[in-house]
């Protein structure tokens, strides 16, 4: 593993102090001031050839980038300029290709003022490590679930992302609920024992629910007023997924929002369309030139590891009971497009291990109200039914076309778990047998753990959870988890290590891959 940064992350700590203080001073002043990269520095969907880069500016500016397999940027390699424009909040982001594998990669961004050229920004730092080539050993975390349920930036920050760096992996896997769209904050918030919760940094967009561009714009510009997160973001890329709470709670195309007086905008379409500007405004994340708004992807992380996002909102049905016998529009989950490419690119995988990012877990039933299912279980424990029917379809292909070593990784209900389905415990039997495993939250209420529902056969093997009768316990009670994925290059064993906050390890285990050659 390569060594942190240290340089890097002193910088980016340098450029959210100058945030700070540009909230502070009248707009006038801006004027007379260099300009300054406002958030830090993000990389993101990294392979072995190239890897996206993320800044923002203050102003209008050009932005100037180079990159080096050097930490002192001898022999840089020169970027063309893109210029920072209010049509974009000032950020920037491109494909920086034909990098060597395996290699450190130092990227250098600085801006001029477009009003001025002359008058240009100290420059800012962050490297990411290209995927390898050949077999070394790999090594991600993933987690979810950023500042949700009130919880923000208290004096400690949030905490688990320092935690995550310590670890130096190649990168990281964000199972969604990315930000908090809906979730609005307080300065303070009485806690069961007497004492309150500080939200020591708040801004007005976090002070409501997101319904403008801006204000969803804001939600991803104050978790990365967190110094930890800017730290961790120079150092590590981010390889990002959505769920929910990127737009509102149990988001789909048939949210109802008549009777939320949180409200003014009524159209969920509206705010699903800003929250999705905002989205790949704000994140590393590659597009697909003739898709460009969309999520699911495939990552290929050297010859062990493909990556493959799922996207379980944009293209589902309406939450229902989820009790249909037969597949139709209601019982729609990934949609038959999504379906159809996971299906290819899993049959085209030279991968060792398929990694599927999921957004939502599979086999834990989660509710929207009483009778309504917002995930994939149904809890009646029978033959699949529902959602469930498209899921068992996936796995039936899978399992005929000797697709090996999948594994599922997710966040979503804000504890941690392992899960192993097992189809001789399984109503719907026509599967191989895979591990799930639950990670999050990063920085949110701590709940669970959830029922499981038994069409699938998962039996946990680890939970760790509040306690009964507890539910949105704050990230200082400790119920903050991360999880840990190292992929061996010697043996292509992966080894999945579950995490707290503190840095203890909780629960591990090693998986031998099946079908493969040394």
């Amino acid at each position: 593993m390569t060594k942190l940064l240290r340089p890097t992350r002193r910088a980016v700590l340098a450029s959210g102090t100058a945030f700070a203080a540009t909230l502070a001073m009248p707009s006038l002043s801006k004027a007379a001031q260099r300009p300054v990269f406002t958030h830090g520095v993000q990389s993101g969907d990294v392979d072995t050839s190239s890897g996206m880069i993320w800044t923002r500016t203050d102003r209008p500016a050009r932005v100037m980038m180079e990159v080096s397999t050097t930490e002192s940027f001898a022999n840089s390699r020169h970027l063309t300029t893109l210029d920072a424009l209010p049509g974009s909040d000032f950020a920037v982001k491109r494909l920086v290709e034909g990098l060597p594998s395996d290699q450190d990669i130092f990227y250098r961004f600085t801006a001029a003022d477009l009003s001025d050229l002359n008058t240009t920004s100290e420059p800012l730092v962050g490297r990411f490590r290209t995927a390898p080539a050949g077999r070394r050993s790999v090594r991600f975390a993933w987690s979810g679930d950023t500042a949700g349920q009130g919880w923000g930036i208290d004096d400690q920050g949030m905490a688990t992302y320092a935690t995550m760096a310590q670890h130096e992996p190649d990168f990281f896997l964000h199972s969604g609920d990315t930000i908090y769209a809906d979730g609005a904050m307080q300065d303070e918030v009485d806690l069961a024992d007497g004492t309150k919760w500080k939200n020591t940094v708040l801004i007005e967009e976090k002070r409501k629910v997101a319904e403008t561009l801006d204000e969803y714009r804001g939600q991803w510009k104050y978790n990365m007023m967190d110094e930890h997160v800017r730290a961790m973001n120079a150092m590590v890329p981010t390889f990002y997924q959505w769920d929910d709470h990127e737009v509102i709670n149990n988001w789909s195309d048939s949210k109802d929002l008549t009777a939320d007086d949180r409200y003014t905008e009524k159209s969920v379409h509206v705010l699903a369309s800003r929250a999705a500007q905002a989205f790949h405004e704000m994140t590393p994340i590659s597009y697909t030139p003739a898709e460009p708004g969309r999520v699911y992807r495939k990552m290929a992380y050297g010859p062990m590891v493909d990556i493959f996002f799922l996207d379980m909102r944009s293209y589902r049905g309406p939450n229902t009971e989820n009790l249909q016998t037969e597949a139709s529009d209601a019982t729609r989950f990934l949609g038959t497009q999504q379906i159809e490419w996971l299906k290819r690119e899993l049959a085209n995988s030279k991968a060792t291990w398929k990694v599927i990012a999921s957004d939502m877990p599979l086999g834990l039933v989660v509710r929207d109200g009483d009778t309504l299912f917002e995930a994939v279980a149904n809890a009646d424990d029978g033959a699949a039914k529902g959602r469930e029917l498209e899921i068992a379809d996936l796995l039936r292909f899978i399992k005929s076309a000797d697709i090996k070593n999948t594994v599922w990784f997710t966040a979503d209900v804000h504890y941690t778990a392992a899960h192993y389905y097992d189809p001789n415990k399984a109503q719907f039997q026509d599967f191989a047998p895979f591990w799930e495993f639950v990670s999050g939250p990063l920085h949110a209420g701590s709940f669970g753990p959830n029922a499981l529902d038994m069409t699938f056969g998962p039996e946990v093997k680890y939970v760790k959870a509040p306690e009964a009768g507890q539910a949105n316990l704050p990230p200082s009670a400790g119920l903050q988890f991360f999880g840990l994925v190292d992929v061996d290059g010697a043996t292509q064993q992966m080894k999945v290590r579950l995490m707290d906050r503190a840095n203890t390890e909780l629960w591990s285990i090693t998986l031998d891959p099946e079908g493969t050659t040394f």
